[in-house]
């Protein structure tokens, strides 16, 4: 990963949280790993782990929905992620996206990009950056003014520590679409997430009742009966596909081979390796 080094104190801060978080994070199988760096006059150059590619990616080769199957694997990696970088590290993921969750062809899933993760406070992530605006958490109308402070009573999967922004996340990954797609601003996007009752599956798809329920509870509009990290993972459908076997390798390798990735355009184009 090479960043660019700029005069721009907030986007040094952005540099230095990444580096910081990956490096401190070796011990957990559900990050990226980094393996060295090295820094110039003008760069900061970060060795890590080849992935395959990232959700986003992997959502446009298919141009259609994943299966549950998989999505069960990755939210039990995604899940565990965020739970260790909050208990052992006291940092809340603020950015989790279909492009900041990597996957392999040894069926890995990964957690990446930490520049605007925030550090916890009192209970709080002293942050101003909230991420990507289509994936914030559904916090309640009453808890918008904190100002990206992720309050540790409420919960968006990236901005506190319950389940909310990465829910939508997978609702837009199960679906094959963004929840909020015809949207044409962020300002719009987040009107609609606090005037609007949150996405849910569409039971027509065939999705399990377990997962159905996860998303519900994950999308509480009342942040204070939201879920927190710890209580997801005693939830049916975590618990399920933390011990069912399911050979996502077998089925990225099948994906990136009988399809081809998306040019930044929107077409189609060769396959490359994706760093993270």
């Amino acid at each position: 990963q090479q960043m660019r080094r700029s005069g721009n104190r907030e986007e040094n801060k952005r540099i230095l949280m990444d580096l910081d978080v990956v490096l401190k994070s070796h011990d957990c199988p559900y990050i990226v790993q980094c393996f060295g760096t090295f820094i110039t006059n003008t760069d900061v150059f970060i060795a890590m782990e080849l992935m395959g590619t990232c959700a986003e990616k992997l959502k446009k080769r298919i141009q259609g929905p994943i299966p549950e199957r998989i999505l069960g694997k990755m939210t039990v990696a995604i899940v565990k992620a965020l739970l260790y970088l909050k208990e052992k590290h006291g940092v809340i993921h603020r950015d989790v996206k279909p492009s900041n969750i990597l996957l392999d062809e040894r069926g890995q899933v990964k957690l990446c990009d930490f520049g605007i993760s925030g550090r916890l406070v009192d209970s709080k992530a002293k942050t101003r950056s909230a991420g990507c605006a289509a994936y914030m958490a559904v916090r309640g109308h009453g808890d918008m003014g904190t100002r990206g402070h992720g309050d540790m009573g409420t919960w968006g999967w990236g901005h506190g520590d319950h389940g909310g922004c990465a829910a939508y996340m997978v609702v837009e990954l199960a679906t094959g679409q963004f929840p909020y797609q015809n949207c044409k601003t962020d300002f719009e996007v987040l009107t609609k997430v606090l005037q609007e009752d949150p996405p849910l599956l569409p039971p027509a798809m065939g999705f399990s009742g377990d997962f159905q329920a996860f998303v519900r509870d994950c999308l509480t509009k009342d942040h204070r009966k939201r879920p927190k990290y710890n209580k997801l993972l005693e939830h049916t459908f975590i618990k399920r596909y933390e011990t069912l076997e399911v050979d996502v390798a077998t089925w990225f390798k099948d994906v990136m081979a009988r399809t081809e990735s998306p040019r930044p355009g929107g077409g189609l184009g060769h396959h490359l390796p994706f760093f993270t």
